[in-house]
């Protein structure tokens, strides 16, 4: 009888393990010094519109020395409870410095056992934004905390990550390709292969990336040019443990996928850019696949198209219509070579439709119609999924609105961006896209 109890309580551990090694989840990073101003209702709107995408919960980037930490976080839990929402702590050791191992046990010992932050298990899940060298500060802080820690330690090898000691898994914030190519799975290979099995690994996954902060020393973009759909399905196959999207509201990057937040752009003043560039242009429309992405991530298996519907994403300026602001395209300090921006971005809008079958597609870009085709399809021809293409600018300028037809029957439609001008702010070029979606 006692051994048939214990096989019992044995298979529910394991089940409950297996569920808990399964779950899958997607989290949006959010930059919490962003945020300031926030009450409890507008950490309530975000938290609504990310479960509305499917998302499970927030990772809140904290900066050590922010004075705005104890507010931000209590109201951010509180909501987070309110809305049964999930949250957890990347501490940012290059913001504002590395954080004092002393201030991240009492963060983690503040908040771990709060109902609304995630856990692995029972164990409060941590990461990172940089930090290996003060790796050996986590034989500590996880030995008062019981904390799960996946830090992003990029700035060095996946292999000396692992080689800590420290690590239950890696973070990896590379999610741009590098120069004028596609994003490849190549170095999400070289984390799994490094962790090895018994370790977790979250794969990043961004939309765009555009930066013009001289306060920051900071002036340069990665292609983003076909990223969010390649990368999502680059996540289904690939079929990480966890998903980290980058990010939620990082508007000085550029790769928000939040709503746009006047409360949030004091990032522009402080770090003198040269003008707003996240001004009127919206990411909102690569938050309209997140469900069926999401679904399909966790199922493992196509979902069913509820909805068909279109999104269409652009920059606002031709490449070489005015001055490109001293932007680079790539980094040298990250050991890349540096390009001329216009060679790693290409002056066209770029649509995609989630279909239940083949549809046409035109774009108009101030009254100039040209047709366009889906150059990427699902799998096996005729099959629901999302469907992908672009066409040119082709010197046009104004309005654009990109129409999905089958059948001469309108099946979804993007307007209401700004148009494509050659007359840019401050007369420097706006390096950032519009997304819209139907």
């Amino acid at each position: 009888m006692k051994q048939a109890f214990f096989s019992f309580i044995l298979s529910l551990f394991l089940l409950s393990w297996s569920q808990v090694r399964a779950a899958k989840e997607v989290f949006a990073h959010v930059i919490v010094g962003n945020v300031n101003a926030f009450a409890v209702a507008d950490w309530e709107g975000d938290i609504d519109l990310a479960k509305a995408s499917l998302i499970d919960g927030f990772v809140l980037n904290i900066a050590a020395k922010d004075t705005n930490n104890g507010p931000s976080l209590d109201a951010a839990f509180q909501a987070a409870n309110n809305k049964q929402f999930k949250l957890f702590f990347s501490f940012d050791y290059l913001a504002e410095g590395p954080w004092p191992k002393e201030q991240v046990i009492q963060l983690l010992q503040k908040f771990g056992n709060d109902t609304a932050y995630f856990k692995q298990g029972t164990q409060p899940f941590a990461s990172t934004f940089e930090g290996p060298a003060n790796s050996a500060d986590w034989t500590d802080i996880k030995a008062q905390t019981g904390a799960f820690f996946v830090p992003d330690w990029s700035s060095i090898s996946a292999a000396d990550a692992v080689a800590t000691g420290v690590v239950d898994g890696l973070f990896s914030f590379n999610a741009w390709p590098d120069g004028p190519t596609n994003i490849s799975t190549a170095p999400d290979q070289t984390f799994r292969d490094a962790l090895g099995t018994g370790k977790v690994y979250i794969m990043p996954v961004a939309p765009w990336f555009f930066t013009n902060l001289p306060g920051f020393n900071k002036n340069w973009l990665w292609r983003g040019d076909e990223l969010w759909d390649d990368r999502w399905q680059q996540v289904l196959d690939f079929k990480p443990d966890f998903v980290e999207i980058l990010t939620w509201n990082d508007y000085g990057e550029s790769h928000y996928i939040g709503p746009l937040n006047d409360k949030e752009f004091g990032l522009f003043a402080s770090a003198n850019a040269p003008f707003n560039y996240a001004d009127k242009m919206a990411h909102d429309g690569w938050r309209k696949f997140l469900p069926f992405y999401i679904d399909a991530f966790k199922s493992g298996t196509q979902p069913q198209v509820t909805e068909e519907s279109a999104v269409a994403y652009y920059r606002p300026n031709p490449a070489l219509a005015c001055q490109n602001g001293g932007t680079t395209g790539n980094n040298k300090d990250f050991g890349q070579t540096e390009l001329p921006p216009d060679q790693l971005v290409e002056d066209k809008v770029f649509y995609s439709a989630l279909l239940n079958s083949p549809a046409e597609v035109s774009v108009s870009i101030g009254g100039n119609v040209q047709n366009g085709t889906f150059s990427k399809t699902p799998a096996g021809g005729g099959q629901a999924g999302v469907y992908q293409g672009s066409v040119g600018f082709k010197n046009s300028t104004g309005e654009v609105v990109v129409t999905v037809t089958r059948g001469g029957q309108t099946v979804a439609e993007v307007k209401g961006g700004p148009g494509i001008s050659t007359q840019c702010a401050s007369g420097i070029e706006n390096w950032n896209a519009f997304c819209g979606s139907s």
